[in-house]
């Protein structure tokens, strides 16, 4: 039987209202390379639409996607706004040289709290920015001991979702540093 699990992600998509600012973001502050400009015409949902379609690529393979619409009326349509929440982002795995490269790249661009935080998490240190549509990329660095946190969770993923799901809402994360603290 062949695995049917995703190779990898290919990419991700976002509509933007100015592709030069999210070019000069991802691109020039964060150093993802623009591989990919798509500039297209073609009947969609009852419609022709005209749009550009850039993809900034990331070490796997995989993207980044943007679309930016030629016409108003389309972006009004596919562009609606997400109310703003930490609980909606992406977030990518990075080395802990390459994290650090990306938090001085992102404070010489002037990026500064609340459009940038850190969070340390225990399992991952994580460095959130903000993009000029305000989605947020998240920046992550697995602990050194991820490995060993990652089984033990893998082992009680659906018992501790039953048990939350249940009403017992006791947090689990024993490896966050003031748990730590706590236990120490």
């Amino acid at each position: 039987m062949a695995n049917s699990l995703p190779a990898r992600l290919h990419h991700t998509a976002y509509v933007s209202k100015d592709l030069e600012k999210t070019r000069a973001f991802y691109e020039d502050v964060l150093g993802f390379p623009l591989v990919a400009t798509w500039c297209e015409q073609e009947e969609l949902f009852g419609k022709e639409r005209t749009y550009c379609h850039c993809f900034f690529g990331l070490a796997d393979g995989s993207a980044l996607a943007f679309f930016q619409f030629a016409h108003e009326d389309d972006d009004k349509e596919f562009n609606q706004p997400v109310p703003p929440s930490p609980f909606r982002h992406i977030a990518l795995h990075v080395d802990e040289e390459a994290q650090a490269d990306l938090e001085k790249r992102i404070a010489a661009a002037g990026i500064e709290p609340p459009q940038t935080y850190t969070l340390e998490h225990g399992y991952c240190r994580s460095v959130y920015v903000v993009d000029p549509d305000g989605m947020i990329v998240e920046f992550t660095c697995d602990a050194p001991h991820a490995d060993q946190i990652n089984s033990i969770r893998a082992k009680d993923a659906h018992s501790e979702l039953k048990r939350w799901l249940a009403g017992d809402h006791r947090p689990n994360n024993d490896v966050r540093p003031s748990e730590l603290a706590k236990a120490g």
